[in-house]
C-alpha cells in the first residue's frame, strides 16, 4: 500500500485517479472544529490529515492545522453528483480525518461522508493531560 498526495503527478496519471474523479465530479466541504472542556476551549495547532483509500493506496487530500479558534474551514473535497430523485438515498464519498494532538501524542481517526454542495462539520473533542507541578504523574 502506497501513500500519495492527490496532487502527485505519479498518481494523477493513473487510471485509479481518473476513475475516482469521474465518480466524484462535484465538490463538498468539510469543516473541522476542535475543542476541549465541552466546547469552551478551542484547540489550536491540531494536526489534521484528510485521506481516503483508492485501489489499496492511501490518497491524502488535505494536511494542515487548526487555527487559534480551533477551526479549519472549507476543506474542498471531491464528491459524487446528487441524484435529484428524492426517493433515492444520496451517494457520498467517505474520507478519514486523522487528528493528532501533539502535547498528548494522541491520535484520533474519524470517518466522514461528503456530499455534493454540503458542508460537513466534524467536531473533535480533546481531553488534555493534566500534570501537577513538581510531580511525575
Amino acid at each position: 500500500m502506497n501513500t500519495y498526495n492527490i496532487n502527485d503527478a505519479s498518481f494523477i496519471n493513473t487510471n485509479a485517479y481518473k476513475e475516482f474523479m469521474a465518480s466524484n465530479p462535484s465538490k463538498g466541504n468539510l469543516r473541522i472544529r476542535a475543542y476541549a472542556a465541552s466546547g469552551a476551549i478551542p484547540i489550536s495547532n491540531l494536526k489534521v490529515v484528510v485521506r481516503t483509500k483508492i485501489n489499496n493506496d492511501i490518497i491524502i487530500f488535505f494536511e494542515g492545522s487548526t487555527n487559534e479558534s480551533g477551526i479549519i474551514d472549507r476543506i474542498s473535497l471531491p464528491a459524487p453528483k446528487l441524484n435529484t430523485d428524492n426517493m433515492d438515498a444520496p451517494e457520498a464519498t467517505t474520507y478519514e480525518v486523522v487528528a493528532t494532538y501533539l502535547p498528548n501524542d494522541s491520535t484520533g481517526v474519524y470517518r466522514v461522508n461528503i456530499y455534493e454542495n454540503v458542508c460537513v462539520v466534524q467536531t473533535i473533542s480533546i481531553v488534555p493531560e493534566m500534570r501537577i507541578a513538581g510531580s511525575d504523574v
